[in-house]
């Protein structure tokens, strides 16, 4: 999720952000594109550019959006990559269908398909996909329905399975919430909660409006679906590392959603590469976006290198 809430592994960890950083404000040169999704159009950043190194596709979770990686869209550009940051039906600026049996991972994992397609249409040297948090759950899909369209995955604070814990209990109240008052009820809910925390005290009120403005611009289908989606997710960890595409597991060192644990043996079982991003929580993109983007720089340019935090090697060290 995008939105600061209190808990987790360490409430107090410190972030390599300064106080004043814009965060999903970041200054940046890419330009609004609509691709063809399956339900409607989808809204995304496009940095443009021939991408000589590759094309990057990046995927907002759980009441995100595509700014959530503004603060790299300007420095991958200029280590060659062009970059595409979506925003997935029914959140931000993409519309989406008012049922929400529409947003399950299937449904979503075809739409980074399409958009897949799209972007290999326009003769792209490489396609490496990164999802964030939920945004992990349906890349992974993407890539188990059409391997082939995909060089390498990110799985970027997301799990093997469905969401547990302090986060999937919170997501029990969503609807119930929904009901009584709409998006509006959930989001000044989570606002309210979001303050009880001193790192949300700290996000300059210029960040904290547009989180406002992008919440209120969600549809209430696209909250519950995914929401549902996102807590009823199987395990398929061992169907992803069969597709045989390289991928790297990266989360911040006090991820407060699917515990560094988890991932750190999701990883292990992928046989991919696993980082851990000091200075960081949930959004590794926003909290501490120097190091996330050497972690990414590392990986695409030697994907199946064992990297500073291999699995295998963490694996040898547990053994």
């Amino acid at each position: 999720m995008a939105m600061v809430m209190p808990g987790g592994p360490d409430d107090c960890a410190p972030l390599s952000i300064a106080p004043d950083d814009l965060r999903q404000l970041a200054d940046h040169d890419a330009r609004h594109r609509a691709f063809t999704g399956g339900a409607g159009p989808l809204t995304a950043l496009d940095t443009g550019g021939d991408g000589e190194r590759g094309t990057v596709l990046m995927v907002a979770g759980f009441t995100g959006s595509k700014e959530d990686f503004a603060p790299l869209l300007r420095p991958l550009c200029a280590a060659g990559y062009r970059v595409v940051a979506l925003d997935q039906r029914g959140q931000f600026e993409s519309p989406g269908p008012d049922d929400p049996a529409r947003y399950s991972v299937a449904e979503l994992g075809d739409d980074l398909v399409a958009i897949a397609g799209e972007l290999r249409a326009e003769k792209v040297s490489a396609l490496h996909l990164v999802g964030h948090s939920f945004g992990g759950l349906v890349s992974r899909a993407a890539v188990l329905a059409e391997p082939s369209a995909f060089t390498t995955l990110t799985l970027l604070g997301s799990g093997p399975s469905r969401l547990v814990g302090a986060r999937a209990q919170l997501l029990e109240h969503l609807s119930p919430l929904l009901d009584a008052g709409g998006v509006p009820l959930v989001n000044e809910t989570l606002e309210q909660l979001a303050m009880t925390d001193p790192r949300a005290q700290l996000v300059p009120a210029p960040t904290r409006e547009f989180l406002s403005r992008r919440f209120l611009a969600t549809s209430a289908a696209s909250l519950r679906g995914m929401a549902d989606a996102m807590t009823s997710e199987p395990d398929r960890v061992a169907e992803l590392a069969a597709t045989g595409v390289p991928v790297l597991v990266a989360h911040g060192a006090a991820d407060d959603a699917w515990t560094p644990a988890a991932q750190m043996d999701m990883a292990c079982r992928l046989g991919a590469r696993h980082e851990v991003i000091a200075g960081a929580i949930h959004s590794p993109a926003i909290e501490n976006p120097a190091r996330t983007l050497e972690v990414l720089l590392a990986f695409w340019g030697d994907p199946r290198g064992a990297g500073t935090g291999s699995a295998a090697d963490e694996a040898g060290v547990l053994r």
